[in-house]
């Protein structure tokens, strides 16, 4: 029977089978092949993430808003520097993934170790940037009040600046115990009181006529809608339903719980692949300080994570788009 030749280019040059196809090893192609699907895998969640967005528009949280903590500048708005930090010190760790490949070709033990240890680095400081991100997000900083339908409502001063519940709402004495599955009801626990109820945040409120209620809905400047005094009075006293702190998988005081959630998902998926990726890398530094790629006469494992390091690199420029920018 007569063999398959498959022509690959103008050249006439033709595979007829073996294990490298495409002059590709077949560590290369599965590499390649999981990259494709994980392209994909990412391309359905930000697609999902992206209608649900455009279904939520007009009270989606805004980015600006949300992501504007620095480290060591408490109080300081500083929308979006400390994630740029993060997407640069991400992208600088694939510069170094690059270099340590091009010295692998040049069978240059020591430049792979130093520019690998680099690009190791990178990508636990990235985590660990990520991780508190996470804190911040989780915490949340002001604190918000949500309506029995589910609208968060956030308070400004006169000039539109946030203000924190803890800023005017104090909270009253009282004499209720922390449920637990012995008192609680229905056999539940909660995790600590609460510090504010929603009637501490009513009477601080009426305490302090400089403080107007913004809606979770944006205007046609794009701005979240500033409610006067006396919608801001009685919208608080007919809807105010519970006090929401941070955000979480089901409440979120900058606005959507979907936000969220999309959040906690995506980047938390993308986090994993760049753990997964660091400790790769871990694997591959030690082995190329034994020495075994070079008794093996090539730093083709070096190549294989490195493709997969510049993509976990592509995917967060996706992500910071979707997440950050749009």
């Amino acid at each position: 029977m007569e063999a398959t030749v498959i022509r690959t280019g103008t050249e006439g040059k033709t595979w007829g089978g073996g294990n490298e196809p495409l002059r590709a090893s077949y560590g290369k192609m599965m590499m390649w092949f999981f990259i494709l699907s994980d392209a994909l895998t990412f391309s359905g969640f930000l697609a999902a993430y992206g209608f649900s967005r455009f279904k939520f528009i007009d009270s989606w949280p805004i980015a600006d808003e949300v992501f504007n903590h620095f480290p060591f500048l408490h109080g300081v708005d500083a929308p979006m520097y400390y994630v740029a930090l993060m997407t640069f010190i991400l992208i600088f760790s694939s510069v170094t993934m690059v270099l340590a490949v091009d010295a692998g070709h040049q069978m240059k033990k020591s430049k792979v170790v130093f520019y690998m240890f680099l690009t190791i680095i990178g990508g636990v400081i990235f985590l660990g940037s990520q991780a508190w991100e996470w804190k911040n997000f989780i915490n949340g900083e002001y604190g918000a009040v949500a309506t029995v339908g589910g609208n968060i409502l956030q308070f400004v001063d006169e000039d539109g600046k946030r203000v924190s519940l803890d800023a005017f709402a104090a909270a009253a004495p009282r004499d209720r115990v922390q449920h637990t599955r012995s008192n609680g009801l229905w056999f539940t626990e909660e995790p600590a009181l609460p510090a504010l109820t929603v009637e501490d945040v009513k009477a601080g409120f009426l305490a302090n006529p400089n403080i107007l209620i913004r809606t979770q809905q944006i205007n046609e400047e794009g701005e979240k809608t500033i409610l006067t005094r006396a919608e801001s009075e009685r919208k608080l006293d007919a809807e105010a339903a519970r006090v929401v702190r941070g955000a979480n998988l089901t409440e979120n005081e900058y606005g959507v719980p979907l936000f969220a959630d999309f959040f906690f998902f995506i980047t938390g998926f993308h986090g994993f692949h760049v753990l997964t990726g660091v400790l790769i890398n871990i694997i591959i530094f030690f082995n190329v300080l034994l020495g075994t790629y070079e008794r093996r006469g090539n730093y083709e494992m070096v190549e294989k994570v490195g493709l997969y390091w510049h993509f976990v690199d592509l995917v967060w420029v996706f992500v910071f788009t979707f997440f950050y920018l749009v």
